[in-house]
C-alpha cells in the first residue's frame, strides 16, 4: 500500500513537471532567458487577473487599465515567442514597465504608494530576460526615469494622487504590491539556481570523462612501452644470446672441416659447445614459450592432479641434470597431495625454478624441494644455498626488465624464465614469491590451490 502511495504522488509531481515544461518550454528549444521570460509572463497574467478586478473595485481605474495593458503586451509576447518561435522582446518589456509604473507613481501615492517596492524588481526582470550588452543601458535609464519621477514629485506635489488613506488603505496597498516582486524573485532565482546546478552536473561529467579518458592514454601509454620493451628484449636474445652459441658450433665445425683441430684440444671444446648449446636449448625453449603465451593468451587446463605424480619425472630429469655439476637435489613430496593446476604450466614452472637453482648453485651445492600444505593452498618451496640475489635486482625478477645474470660456469639466462614462471603460476590462480640472502642462496616459493568442493 505504501509503495502505491508512494508511485501515485510521484506520477503526480511528474505530471505537473511537464506541465510547467509545456507551459514555458524545454531546455532543448529555449534559451534560459526565454524560459525566464515565459514564467515570468504566465506569472503576470495571474497576478492581472486578481489586481485588475481588485484595482477596478478599489476605485484604481488608472492601475487596472495599466495592469490590463501591460499584461496583454506581455500575453501577446509570450504567444509569439512560445508558439511562433520569434524570440521576445526586451525592449519592449523595459520600455512598457518604464511607462506603466511612471503613470501609477503618479496615479497612487508616489514616494508615499507601492510603485516603489515593484520598481527595482522590474528591473530584475529586465535584466534577466535582457542580453549581456543590453544590462548597462536600462540600468542607468532606471535610475535616470527613477530619479526623475522623483524630483518631479518634490518640485509639483500637487501631480500626484492619494487613492487611499493614511492607515487601512496604505496597508492594503502594500499588502497586495508585495507577492509581485517575491513572486518575481523567485522565479529568477529558482531558475538561476537549477541552470547552474544543471550546468555544474554537466561541467563535472566532462571532468570526469576527461579523467577517465587521461587514464586510458596513460594505459595505452604503459602499454605501448611494454610493448616496446618486450620487442627490444626479444631482438637483444635474437641478435646476441642466440646468435652466440650458433657462431659456437659454427667456428666448432670450420675446425673440424679444416683438420686444423687437435684431439687433445677435442674434448675441452665439445664440452664447452654441449654447455653453450644447452644454454642455447634452454633460452630458446623459454623464449618460445613466453612468447606462446603473448600471442595465445589465458589458455588455462586446470585439473585435479596428484602432485608427486606430476612432477616427479621433472624432478628426476633435474636431479640428473644437477649432478652434471655435481649438486645434489633431494626432494620431499607427500604422495597424498592432490592439487588443482595445469600439468604443463606447472611442470614447466617447477622446471624453470630448478634449472635457475643449479645454474646460480656452486659445485657441491645442495638443491631442495619441499611441499607442504598451508590452509586451501599446497606451498611448494625450492631452495638453493647458491649465490643468491643481489638486493638492487631483487625487485625485477619477475619483470621484463630484468637483465640477465651469467650462473656460477658462466651459464647465461634470457630473463624471461622468472616472469614466465610468474605468468603460467597466476594463470592457475596461484602465487609464486621468493627470499634470498646474497652470498647464502636462494628460495622460491609456489602456491597453487588444493582440492575444494567445487572439484570433489
Amino acid at each position: 500500500m505504501p509503495k502505491l502511495k508512494l508511485s501515485v504522488l510521484s506520477g503526480q509531481f511528474l505530471k505537473k513537471d511537464n506541465f510547467w515544461v509545456e507551459l514555458i518550454g524545454s531546455r532543448s528549444m529555449f534559451s534560459l532567458e526565454s524560459r525566464i521570460f515565459h514564467s515570468i509572463v504566465i506569472g503576470l497574467i495571474f497576478l492581472a487577473c486578481i489586481y485588475v478586478p481588485y484595482n477596478m473595485y478599489a476605485g484604481l481605474y488608472i492601475g487596472a487599465i495599466s495592469g490590463l495593458i501591460l499584461s496583454s503586451i506581455f500575453s501577446y509576447q509570450y504567444y509569439c515567442s512560445r508558439f511562433l518561435g520569434r524570440k521576445h522582446s526586451s525592449t519592449i518589456f523595459a520600455l512598457s514597465g518604464l511607462v506603466i509604473f511612471g503613470i501609477n507613481y503618479f496615479s497612487n501615492s508616489g514616494i508615499h504608494g507601492s510603485t516603489d517596492l515593484i520598481w527595482p524588481v522590474h528591473l530584475l526582470l529586465v535584466l534577466a530576460i535582457s542580453p549581456y550588452h543590453q544590462h548597462i543601458r536600462w540600468l542607468i535609464m532606471y535610475l535616470a526615469f527613477f530619479l526623475m519621477l522623483h524630483v518631479v514629485e518634490y518640485y509639483y506635489p500637487d501631480l500626484v494622487q492619494y487613492p487611499f488613506g493614511a492607515g487601512r488603505g496604505q496597508f492594503i496597498d502594500r499588502v497586495t504590491a508585495f507577492p509581485m516582486p517575491v513572486f518575481a524573485v523567485f522565479i529568477i532565482i529558482r531558475y538561476l539556481r537549477r541552470s547552474y546546478d544543471k550546468e555544474r552536473q554537466i561541467t563535472e561529467r566532462k571532468t570526469l570523462a576527461v579523467e577517465k579518458s587521461k587514464e586510458q592514454i596513460l594505459l595505452q601509454k604503459e602499454q605501448l612501452e611494454q610493448s616496446n620493451m618486450e620487442k627490444n628484449k626479444l631482438m637483444s636474445i635474437i641478435s646476441h644470446d642466440l646468435r652466440t652459441p650458433l657462431m659456437n658450433i659454427q667456428s666448432y665445425l670450420e675446425l673440424l672441416n679444416a683438420n686444423e683441430l687437435d684431439s687433445s684440444d677435442r674434448p675441452v671444446l665439445e664440452k664447452a659447445l654441449l654447455n653453450s648449446t644447452n644454454n642455447a636449448m634452454e633460452m630458446l625453449s623459454n623464449l618460445l614459450n613466453w612468447s606462446k603465451s603473448q600471442m595465445e593468451g589465458p589458455n588455462v587446463n586446470v585439473v585435479q592432479v596428484n602432485l608427486l605424480t606430476v612432477l616427479q619425472g621433472t624432478l628426476e630429469m633435474e636431479k640428473a641434470y644437477a649432478l652434471k655439476k655435481d649438486i645434489s637435489l633431494n626432494y620431499c613430496v607427500s604422495p597424498e597431495l592432490m592439487v588443482i593446476a595445469d600439468v604443463d604450466m606447472l611442470q614447466l614452472v617447477v622446471r624453470n625454478l630448478i634449472s635457475n637453482a643449479v645454474k646460480f648453485t656452486p659445485r657441491g651445492g645442495l638443491i631442495r624441494i619441499e611441499a607442504e600444505v598451508i590452509l586451501d593452498q599446497c606451498k611448494i618451496t625450492v631452495s638453493d644455498n647458491g649465490k643468491g640475489i643481489p638486493e638492487d635486482k631483487q625487485k625485477k625478477v619477475f619483470s621484463i626488465k630484468s637483465e640477465p645474470s651469467y650462473g656460477t660456469d658462466n651459464e647465461k639466462g634470457v630473463g624471461l624464465g622468472l616472469l614466465l614462471c610468474k605468468e603460467f603460476i597466476e594463470r592457475q590462480g596461484g602465487s609464486i614469491d621468493f627470499e634470498s640472502k646474497p652470498g647464502l642462496g636462494s628460495s622460491f616459493f609456489i602456491f597453487v590451490p588444493m582440492i575444494s568442493k567445487k572439484y570433489e
